[in-house]
């Protein structure tokens, strides 16, 4: 197989950073495992969410007291505009 050309190399460049803008406006949520053995949540906010296996399942079983919470709080809270 022949090496690729810079123009080649520049348009699948082009097509690679595309891809990642239209990931980031999608609203799609990312999963990955990183080096450590986290596993990080990206699509939430700017930044990953990173937690440990462990911390993922206590999180995931207090998802409806967490629910609760934030309806008891609704108030209180900053919410997005819909629309």
């Amino acid at each position: 197989m022949a090496e690729p050309t810079y123009e080649e190399l520049k348009a699948r460049l082009a097509q690679l950073e595309k891809e990642v803008e239209t990931k980031k406006r999608s609203g799609d949520l990312i999963f990955k495992v990183g080096e450590k053995g986290g596993v990080s949540v990206y699509g939430l906010g700017r930044f990953p969410v990173t937690l440990y296996y462990e911390q993922w399942n206590r999180l995931l079983g207090a998802a409806d007291q967490i629910k609760a919470f934030m309806e008891e709080n609704k108030s209180k809270l900053k919410l997005k505009e819909q629309g």
